[in-house]
């Protein structure tokens, strides 16, 4: 049984895709050999939620108000942790907003408990934020902690999830397990179209239909400033947000034409199946409380996805007192080749190539990973070997 604590949890998105043994759109997603043992978050009406659907094993109170003896020991640390501060529509203050320290938390926890692996998981713009800057610090902060650490930017749409959603994940495995974790490959060839989720027309309360009103405003606004986005229903939806219950015309988010000048925003159920949580998961509260915490949530079947790989990768560890040894200068050698002909091949940087075959790099991005391999014609285990 693979333990877990959860930080930042909400609702619940990452612990149902962490556990498991759910239906979407008539799909079964296997249950893990998972138990939460701990749980977290400083909204009350999410711990609500939560509560209804999982258990009491969660906490309502500041992460920076809990010790690291009150957490129970696990073998996995998940959290998403706030993105308000990295997202475009937080403006981006990242690490001077209190909230973009937050990931410091799971870094004195993963140093404390020392479990075996970690998942992070954050919004696509804290790739880029200082020129990348803020992500290496935060790379390296996981890595100071004992952790192998690789990232990568995932689609949700690509894994059977209605929903353009884009996010980075930044996942450890403990040093002394000598492996890097391998992120799923595509679960799906066609994406999900919208459609497959939404409502018939007629079972829609009014009440989410735009007035007259508001469209006429639409009409006399200046056309510069409106970016309303009605959604294409045979593709994915665009990514949907915690600002779902107060969405305008003259907005960004999206929003259902359901005729000519005629408008709606998502019901609750529609918003929570584009997330892909089963139409059975309980959201305690008023609709402003259920699109916060549908909003903010972790899609459960990419979480499902990225853990169940962490599962069968954990299952295939074996904890030994060796170390990783880096060959790429050896295997250059072998290939005929030198980092100054790699830089040129790859389009990746001279400095980083040979911070990674010096053992000078605190993390390495899944994606370079791959695009390394596929130019030298090689595997990971290549790269990487256990001596």
């Amino acid at each position: 049984m693979i333990t877990i604590a959860s930080l930042f949890a909400g609702c619940g998105g990452s612990d149902l895709g962490a556990l498991g043994g759910f239906k979407f759109l008539g799909k079964k997603f296997d249950k893990h050999p998972t138990k939460i043992v701990y749980a977290n978050d400083i909204d009350q009406a999410a711990t609500e939620t939560y509560r209804a659907n999982f258990g009491d094993h969660i906490s309502c109170k500041s992460i920076l108000e809990v010790p690291s003896s009150e957490i129970p020991d696990h073998d996995v640390l998940m959290g998403g942790f706030p993105c308000q501060t990295f997202s475009i529509v937080g403006q981006r203050k990242g690490m001077s907003d209190p909230r973009g320290q937050l990931f410091n938390e799971m870094a004195r926890i993963l140093i404390d408990k020392q479990p075996k692996a970690f998942i992070g998981e954050n919004v696509k713009g804290l790739t880029n934020i200082h020129g990348g800057k803020v992500l290496e610090h935060i790379l390296e902060t996981f890595s100071d902690a004992g952790y192998n650490v690789v990232y990568k930017i995932l689609n949700a749409a690509d894994y059977g999830v209605p929903q353009k959603r884009e996010r980075v994940f930044i996942i450890g495995i403990r040093k002394d397990f000598n492996v890097f974790y391998r992120f799923p490959s595509k679960a799906v060839k066609k994406w999900v179209p919208l459609k497959k989720v939404l409502l018939d027309e007629e079972k829609v309360d009014p009440k989410y239909h735009f007035s007259k009103r508001a469209i006429e405003g639409l009409k006399k606004a200046n056309k510069a400033f409106n970016k309303g986005r009605a959604q294409n229903i045979n593709e994915p939806c665009n990514t949907i947000n915690a600002h779902l219950a107060k969405v305008s015309l003259n907005g960004t988010d999206p929003v259902l034409s359901t005729g000519k000048d005629a408008y709606r925003r998502f019901t609750p159920l529609e918003a929570a199946r584009i997330q892909s949580f089963p139409d059975d998961f309980k959201f305690i509260g008023t609709d402003l409380n259920a699109y916060r915490q549908i909003g903010n949530a972790i899609a459960p079947v990419m979480m499902w996805n990225v853990f169940n790989h962490l599962v069968l990768q954990l299952n295939e560890c074996e904890q030994k007192s060796s170390n990783i040894t880096i060959n790429l200068n050896s295997l250059l050698k072998s290939k005929q080749k030198n980092l100054h002909q790699l830089h040129k091949d790859t389009g990746i940087s001279y400095q980083q190539l040979w911070a990674i075959a010096n053992n000078k790099t605190q993390a390495i991005s899944f994606d370079l990973l791959e695009k390394l391999c596929k130019k030298l014609d090689c595997d990971p285990n290549d790269i990487f070997s256990i001596s």
